[in-house]
This record gives C-alpha cells, structure tokens and sequence, in this order.
C-alpha cells in the first residue's frame, strides 16, 4: 500500500512550521528526497504557468520550496510547462503569474520548445495509438510533478494525471499535427467543429479565446485554420449561446488521459518521479483559461507521494468530504453538502481516469494516509 503524506492548510500555531510553506518544507523532508534524486542529476519540476487572466496556480513560494529541497541534496532543478500558447507570450505569462528564475530559484524553460513541437512519438495505448511526449520531459531523468487540483471542463476533475498526460504532451507535432499531440484526447474522433449559425450571436468570444488566432469570422462565417489548430476546446467553452461544438466522447477522453500519463512516465526510469496535489484555490475551471473563477472548495491543504494513482485517489477522497463554497459557481448550481461537486458542475466521469491508471499500472487506489 502506497503512502501518501498531507498537510492541513489549516494553521493551529501562529509560527513558520504550521504554514503552508513550512509544511511543505516537512513534506520534502519525510519523502526523503535523495531516495528518488542524485546528486547534480538535472530535475523537471513540472507545473502549470497559468494564463493571462489565470492567476489561481501552485504559487511560486511552494515551487521554491521545491527546489530549494532539491538543492540540498545536490539535484539542480529547474521548472517547466509545455507550450498552451505562443512560447514567448507563454514564458511572459509565467513571469506575470509570479513564476520566474528570481523567484523560483532556478530556470523556467518551455518542455516542448517556443513553438510547442520540440517533442518524440511515444507508445501510448489502444485509444491514442503514441502520442507526442515533450523532448525536455522525454530527456530530463527526474521529475517533480507539481498540480494544482481543480474542476476542468473536459476531465472533470484535474489532478496529477491530467498534469502530466495534457502538460507534458505538445499540442501538436511538426508532422502529424494535433492527432498526435493533446488535440487527440480533446477531440477523439476527427475533430471537426460543429458551428449552428442559427445560434450563434456573433459576440466572436471565440475568435478573442483562441491562443493560436486560428478563428476568424469573415463574411459572417465561422472559420478556422484547420492544420494550426490544436483543438484545445477553448472556444467551444466560451460560447454562451452553444453554437460552436467540438464533438467527443467521455469515457474514451478520460482513459486517453491515463494512457497519455503512461506514455510520460514510460520515459523515466522506477521511482523518478514524486506528486505533490496542491488541494488550494479549487476553482472549476483549467488554469489555462483566460480568467480565473472564485474557489468552489475551501483550501484543503498538500499531499505528496512516489503513487501518482494514490495521490489522485487521496485528492479526490478529500474533495468528497467537502461542502461547496458560498457565492460560488456551486451555489450557482445549487450543489449541496456532501454530494459531488466536481461532478455536478461538469457531469463527466471522473473516476475514470484513475480507474484506467490503477490498470495501466501507474498505481494504487488503496493508499495509507500519513497526516503531518
């Protein structure tokens, strides 16, 4: 049985030991870091940039705790994200958000190069066939996968897995396109939109959300460029009246993920890689939107383990317990006291996608929880 260590964002004591950061630094310690980490061995701490108007990330002062962890213990990290948007205007969003080499304490690279196909085919599964696997992420030997836990309009709920299988994986490759990068698990099937003229209000949302400028509405008709595109669905969920859709299918989404998770870790080593679920600001929403909602949960706190599937398991458990949040999306929606509520507000399966990891492999759902 797994174990998974958590910390309460709760504070008892009014002192640096029983703060957020302090526990995470006690964390670091009980994971005794130089059991999965060399000396001068190079370190991907794998996190999420955020968006321009997406501010609700794992902060940078846990990222630097982080890798101020592995520095002690010789290891020389460095903090990374595949490319959401142009690598330039991504890297700028990241100093915007706060995440930069001055205040993480070591470089902020993009995994999959400026243009975001710097990536390698990878084995993935029945569903995705390979996918395209971040060259960095392919190269690096160890990884930290930092995730800020979250509702998320595709999975439902996002966590450690959807960190990796989305975040490390290009949007697209340089031949293929966006069948083989995250585009695969966004659209299953042939990722054509559907545009309903009828509905549509012209408010060009979609156009504005694009991060690739791919949409355009000349003479009044709904356009894209079909081959830039990397059908990441953002239009789609910005549209108030329906009338764009990208057609998919749940179930097959959710256990793309756990195979595009294993596809990632197939590339490291047994035990190189550790999870750390920041269970803080759970919004309903992927960071990668261009604004970010108010928390549907009140802060919980982290948990940390080598068990990618117990520490989604662990999340997920502690989630259940909660109730929703006043003046919230959840109260918007009516959700009650001790119903799902990532579940309700997304109504897709969730559970899924740690099913189909736990029999891909990655891990257990049975865990044994080690409270600081």
């Amino acid at each position: 049985m797994s174990k998974v260590y958590f910390a309460s964002a709760r504070v008892k004591k009014w002192k640096y030991d029983e703060s957020m950061p302090g526990k995470l630094d006690r964390l670091l310690k009980e994971m005794v870091l130089s059991r999965y980490f060399e000396k001068d061995e190079w370190v991907a701490v794998k996190t999420h940039f955020g968006s321009d108007g997406a501010h609700r990330i794992v902060r940078p002062v846990f990222l630097r705790k982080v890798v101020d962890s592995l520095k002690t213990i010789g290891a020389k990290p460095f903090v990374t994200d595949t490319a959401r948007i142009k690598g330039l205007d991504y890297l700028e969003v990241a100093n915007q958000n706060g995440i930069n080499h001055l205040s993480v304490g070591a470089p902020v690279v993009i995994a999959d190069g400026l243009y975001g196909n710097d990536n390698l085919m990878v084995k993935a599964g029945d569903i995705l066939g390979e996918i395209a696997v971040a060259s960095l992420i392919y190269d690096v030997p160890a990884m930290v996968v930092c995730s800020h836990v979250k509702g998320h309009i595709n999975a439902g709920y996002a966590g450690a897995i959807k960190n990796i299988a989305m975040g490390a994986v290009s949007g697209s490759h340089r031949h293929c396109g966006w069948k083989c990068g995250r585009g695969a698990m966004h659209a299953i099937g042939e990722g054509k939109f559907i545009w309903d003229e009828d509905k549509c209000a012209f408010c060009y949302q979609c156009e504005e959300v694009c991060p690739l400028d791919c949409i355009n509405f000349k003479d009044n008709r709904f356009d894209y460029y079909d081959e830039r595109c990397w059908r990441c669905g953002r239009c789609t969920r910005v549209c108030p009246e329906g009338a764009l859709v990208l057609p998919g299918d749940d179930e097959l989404f959710m256990k793309s993920l756990s195979e595009a998770a294993k596809a990632v870790l197939s590339t490291f080593k047994p035990n190189k890689v550790i999870y750390i679920n920041f269970l803080t600001e759970i919004q309903p929403e992927c960071d990668c939107m261009p604004a970010a909602e108010v928390p549907v949960i009140q802060d919980i706190g982290i948990l940390i383990s080598d068990d990618i599937v117990s520490v989604e398991q662990a999340s997920i458990d502690m989630l259940l317990k909660e109730n929703p949040l006043p003046s919230s999306l959840a109260e918007d929606e009516k959700i009650k006291g001790g119903e799902d509520i990532l579940f309700n507000l997304h109504k897709k399966p969730y559970l899924l996608q740690i099913e189909k990891a736990e029999r891909l492999g990655l891990g257990s759902r049975q865990y044994e929880l080690i409270e600081l």
